[in-house]
Parts: C-alpha cells; structure tokens; sequence
C-alpha cells in the first residue's frame, strides 16, 4: 500500500522496516485461529497450580520467557524465570510438584531445555510448551502444548529470530490477560504489586497521605471578617481558607478567586463579613478515598484546592495541586 507521505526516494531502509512489521504483524494474526481448546486447557492448569509458574528458554526464547515470567507475577500469577542452563546445574530445585513449567523453544528441540524433562516429570510438575512444532519433541512431552511459531521471519535470511519471538510475546500476553480476567484481577492488586511506579502512586496513595493538617490548614469562622480571612490565607499559603462552624463543620470556602471578584464588584473589603461573600458548599473529599480522586475532583469543577472532611463535614485537612505534585500522584 502506497504512503501519501513517501516520496519518490523512499529509502531501502523505510522498505524494508514496513516489511518487517508487516511480517511480525502477520504471525501474531496467524495465531489467533490457533488460540482454541488447547489454550482453555492451558489457563485451566495454570489456574489449578498451586504453586508457581516458573518459565524458562534459552537464548531469544530466554528473553521471551523473562518477560512472561515478568508480566505473570505482576498480574496476580506467581512466577519465575529459571534459566534452563543453571537449571540443569542445581537450580531446577526450585520447581516443585507443586508447580507449572512453562518452556518456550521455537524449535521445540532445545537441548538444555529437552535434558529437563525427564526430571520435571519426576518431581511430578506439570510441562506447558510454547513452540512453533507441535510435533517437535517438547510438543510431544508437554502435558499442553500452545502453538507460538511464525511461517516466516522477517530476518531477510529466515534465519535470525525476529515474527517467531514476537508472536511467542504476543501469546505470554494473551496467557497473562486471560488469567487475569479469570482469577478477577483488580487495579487495586495490580498497584499492590508496582508500589514503586507513577501508576502505583497514583492506585495507592490515599488523601491523607498528602493533604495538610492541624494548624497547617488555614481557616477562619463564619464570624470573622474579610481582614481576618486574608491573613489567615496569607499565613497558611495554600490561595484559600476554609470557613468552618464552632464545630469545626465546614460552612465555606474563601478563595483568591473570590477575594478578586468581591474586588471587581467594589464591595467594602474593609468590614465585609467573609460569611457574606464566601463560596458555599465547596468542594470536599473524605480523607480515605485516593488522592487520584482528588485529582479528577479539581480537573472536573476547575479549582485548584479542595477541602477534606470527615463523614460529618467536620474539617480535617486541606490539599491543593501542589501537595499533589510534592506526593507525585500527578
């Protein structure tokens, strides 16, 4: 298919890398009339191990198979990576009967892998293999095989694994997403397990993890005037103070948005009482939701400040989008 973009000296090198991903695009296509019975049966072993899922291959297979291993234990699928060398060296007793080995050889016949099996049967672990040869001799032993192969490669030679690996990713994906979706995985897990990410932060981090407290939140009572409202504002540095009740129940808010509006409107600022140009029923949030919620909170109404309170309104804090910046969660 022609690009409106090319000219009419398109490189070799352009050519060649539509080629490529036209390839590695075919085999992951290739595979999805493949995915039937055989791979239920392997989501069911899976699911019914109750130990872990340990994965192994060697060579580009092996980095493959890291990053299976990777995705499976972060969505909720205990798992391992084991090299088939070091396996074979003293390693291997890390699998238990307990256990599901998944190994993947485009081949089927990798060597350090194929010396494994005899012992994996032994200890009673059950084989699942990723390979582009059912009738290879790992397809054959595999309690499930799933086919994983491409009919070309897009290495001009045929030669260097390029479609073969990238249809076996394709299918460690499909493999990790369907477990999820079987087992209920939630986004609350998935943060659980990725403490250290933006997305983790963003899943995790509570309210009262960022917002101020005690006397760092400013805030006057619906008796005091604008002069009192603007030095309170002016000690906590947060652009606002809260108006609260002699029970500490939130009847207001006072902003510099309000503060420049009572300006525009030539009010009197000087004996004004804040109860009369104050912003009723403001914005709140309970301090246990997630401070991403907060977030959504100020993009949707347009402020930059939201009050925290307690189920009875009573006020607790305050956080405006700086205190969200400092604790990451945007």
């Amino acid at each position: 298919m022609s690009n409106p973009n090319d000219g009419p000296g398109t490189s070799t090198a352009i050519a060649a890398a539509r080629e490529v991903l036209a390839i590695e695009a075919r085999a992951i296509s290739d595979l999805i009339p493949q995915v039937d019975a055989g791979f239920e049966r392997a989501i069911r072993l899976i699911l019914e191990c109750r130990g872990r899922v340990v994965v192994s291959g060697i060579g580009k297979s092996g980095h493959i198979a890291r990053k299976i291993a990777s995705t499976l234990a972060s969505t909720g699928t205990p798992a391992f990576f084991v090299h088939p060398a070091e396996a074979s060296h003293g390693d291997l007793g890390m699998v238990t009967r307990e256990d599901v080995f998944l190994a993947l050889s485009n081949s089927g016949e990798s060597a350090e892998l194929l010396t494994l099996i005899p012992v994996l049967k032994r200890q009673g672990a059950r084989l699942l293999a990723l390979t582009g040869n059912a009738g290879s001799t790992l397809g054959r032993e595999a309690d499930v095989h799933l086919y994983a192969g491409a009919a070309q490669e897009a290495c001009p030679l045929n030669l260097a694994p390029t479609a073969s690996t990238t249809a076996a990713l394709a299918l460690g994906d499909a493999i990790a997403v369907a477990l999820m979706r079987a087992r209920g995985f939630t986004q609350d897990e998935f943060a659980r397990s990725h403490p250290g990410g933006s997305l983790g932060r963003r899943l995790l981090t509570l309210v009262r993890d960022v917002m101020r407290s005690g006397a760092d939140v400013p805030r006057v009572t619906t008796t005091a005037t604008l002069t009192d409202a603007l030095l309170e504002m002016s000690r906590g540095r947060m652009g606002m103070t809260a108006v609260v009740d002699e029970s500490l129940a939130v009847r207001g808010i006072f902003t510099d948005g309000d503060l420049r509006r009572a300006i525009e409107k030539g009010q009197d600022l000087r004996g004004t009482a804040i109860r009369d140009i104050m912003s009723a029923n403001p914005r709140t949030i309970g301090a246990d939701r997630l401070a991403a919620e907060a977030v959504e909170i100020m993009e949707r109404g347009k402020v930059t400040q939201l009050l925290v309170v307690d189920d009875g309104k009573k006020l607790l804090g305050a956080l405006n989008i700086h205190d969200l910046f400092r604790g990451k969660v945007v």
